[in-house]
């Protein structure tokens, strides 16, 4: 067993110890038990799982969908599949609307640099 108290899992992982009890009540990771004497010792698995859960948000994931991702560490992967599948396709609709805004105000900033700067009321478009 590992000789990681709280404050070291914080450093370690450059998160708040705040950041890991959040977790703890969320269920996303366990809070070892507390000897008689000292501190909690947290194993190598809760350093994992913290890597996993910021990664995860890296990713775009909110943390009730991390703690489904977690849930299904048991299930088939045609689960783990879906649950991907589904945040691929919300990812690439908000690429798609991203992209649909960047048309729209290259459009008006191409307006604007043609029109009199006199004149403002000429390059106010609907983005």
């Amino acid at each position: 067993m590992s000789k990681r108290t709280i404050s070291m899992l914080a450093k370690e992982l450059s998160v708040n110890v705040e950041t890991i009890r959040f977790y703890e009540r969320k269920g996303l990771i366990k809070q070892p038990p507390k000897p008689m004497q000292g501190y909690r010792h947290y194993p190598k698995e809760t350093v994992n799982r913290i890597h996993f859960i910021k990664r995860s948000q890296e990713l775009g994931f909110t943390l009730n969908e991390i703690e489904g991702l977690l849930a299904l560490n048991d299930s088939p992967c045609s689960k783990v599949q879906e649950l991907a599948n589904k945040k691929l396709i919300a990812v690439q609709k908000k690429m798609a609307d991203l992209l649909l805004l960047e048309h729209a105000l290259e459009e008006h900033l191409g307006q604007c640099r043609h029109n009199d700067g006199d004149h403002p009321e000429f390059c106010v478009t609907a983005v």
